[in-house]
């Protein structure tokens, strides 16, 4: 009898083991699901900062006295790419999209500048690149959630604090991204 309450106690806890195996191994998975897609942002981020001096470039021959909000463009560019963490470069690319806006505002201002091929060629792949990196954000909340999810609930957030998983940030839009953009001429 005493035989059969000592397997039974083994085979409890080597299936507990397991099953803390499972739950550490999910987490791993979605900790580095998060990261893959933060990764996919960056590519698209990064395909975004190459068309910017191209566009800017374009934009300098026909707006040569704008060169505030060309400023500001190149400005909140080069400060994405000095951001060491998500959550700088979170807030720098909602600097940038906000300059990106009054520049394509600008344009409206310069027929010439609008009939360029050139320019409404690197707009339309700018465009194209903006909607990948709204995809790529929001998959990318979508991931953090369920990771986060994972962290917090019963039973699995027992073994997330015993190894140290940390909640995620989502990308969320800053109060400046929130208000509409004033362009002034």
């Amino acid at each position: 009898m005493t035989k059969w309450i000592i397997i039974g106690i083994v085979v409890a806890i080597v299936l507990i083991l397991l099953y803390g195996v499972s739950i550490y191994n999910k987490l791993v998975v979605l900790r580095n699901r998060v990261r893959d897609q933060w990764a996919q942002i960056d590519v698209q981020l990064k395909r975004r900062f190459d068309l910017i001096p191209n566009l800017v470039e374009t934009v300098k021959g026909y707006a040569k006295h704008e060169s505030e909000t060309l400023e500001q463009v190149i400005k909140a560019r080069n400060t994405f790419l000095n951001a060491s963490t998500p959550e700088a470069e979170m807030a720098a690319d909602g600097e940038l999209t906000k300059a990106m806006t009054k520049l394509f505002a600008l344009a409206e201002s310069y027929p010439d500048l609008k009939a360029n091929t050139n320019f409404t060629d690197l707009q339309k792949e700018l465009g194209e690149t903006e909607d990948k990196i709204a995809s790529s954000r929001q998959f990318y909340n979508d991931t953090v959630l369920t990771y986060n999810n994972k962290i917090e609930v019963v039973p699995s957030n027992i073994v997330a604090s015993m190894f140290h998983f940390k909640k995620e940030t989502f990308f969320e839009a800053t109060e400046k991204e929130r208000e509409n953009v004033q362009v002034k001429f």
